[in-house]
């Protein structure tokens, strides 16, 4: 199933699946619905549609709206960590993102005013539906809902400001998501889905997810260690080499771009760039 998170005409948001060119709700009418409380409550596959809207009635919201948390792995292909000069490591580098830096398939990601570096880094997103701690590796694709491209676009300079990527990844609206959350069984060859990044139609990124020197179970495992994984938390798996940072001269987004994360079956997520108002 591809499930997805929208606002219904009435202003209300939701969540439900994908049929051609229609949206199946598996909400309550008139009254806000979203896809992380059916993870938690274990009730998502089994839910049955009401409503249905065509999807130009409706607003996309990113795949998961609301997620408890979002983390972020950095430097998880060797092509990655060649171009920026660093050095293989032997566990995940595990950065943080903020639910209010989300954006959905076609809206616009926002270059800050304090930056001249916006740089693109298509990733594939991996979801929670089963809460878990101490996950051993066999045991977590039991734990994964589904998948989404994930535009994890980094204000560069803010990130150079000190050895912690926090604030680079943070400022509101530069987080892609989505179009939808595709489970498991719709991708049954996950690791030669290409995660491929267009900047203009033109193909800046182009691997394949077996490449991830972490793969996904490990990432879960590692991550279920420090923390607990919540139904809707979100993994950001890292993104291949080509950025526009490990260019000479760098690449980066500006005002008026389009860029697009396709991943295989999972589909393409498109934004536009718009400076900050």
């Amino acid at each position: 199933m591809r499930y997805v998170s929208f606002t219904r005409p009435d202003g209300t948001p939701s969540f439900g699946w994908l049929e051609g060119e229609r949206i199946v709700d598996c909400g309550t009418p008139g009254t806000p619905s979203y896809i992380v409380d059916a993870l938690a409550a274990g009730t998502l596959a089994g839910l049955a549609g009401g409503n249905t809207y065509p999807l130009d009635d409706v607003t996309l919201l990113p795949a998961v709206p609301n997620p408890g948390k979002i983390l972020c792995i950095g430097l998880n292909y060797a092509s990655h960590i060649a171009e920026m000069g660093r050095k293989e490591e032997g566990y995940p580098a595990v950065f943080t993102r903020w639910a209010d830096t989300l954006v959905a398939h076609g809206q616009p990601l926002v270059c800050p005013r304090e930056s001249t570096a916006f740089d693109f880094e298509g990733e594939l997103a991996v979801v929670i539906g089963k809460a878990g701690r101490r996950i051993p590796r066999e045991q977590a694709q039991a734990h994964v809902a589904g998948y989404a491209a994930f535009q994890d676009a980094s204000v560069r300079d803010w990130q150079r400001h000190s050895i912690q990527f926090t604030p680079g990844k943070n400022f509101p609206g530069t987080g892609g998501f989505g179009p939808a959350l595709v489970t498991p069984d719709e991708v049954p060859d996950l690791g030669a889905q290409r995660v491929q990044t267009r900047l203009n139609g033109e193909i800046v990124q182009d691997q394949p997810v077996s490449d991830l020197i972490h793969d996904i179970p490990a990432l879960i495992a590692y991550c279920s260690t420090f923390t607990e994984l919540r139904p809707g938390d979100v993994i950001a798996t890292g993104t291949p080499g080509g950025v526009g940072a490990g260019r000479t001269p760098p690449l980066y987004m500006k005002d008026g771009d389009r860029v697009d994360v396709s991943i295989g079956v999972l589909g393409t997520l498109s934004n536009r760039v718009a400076a900050e108002a």
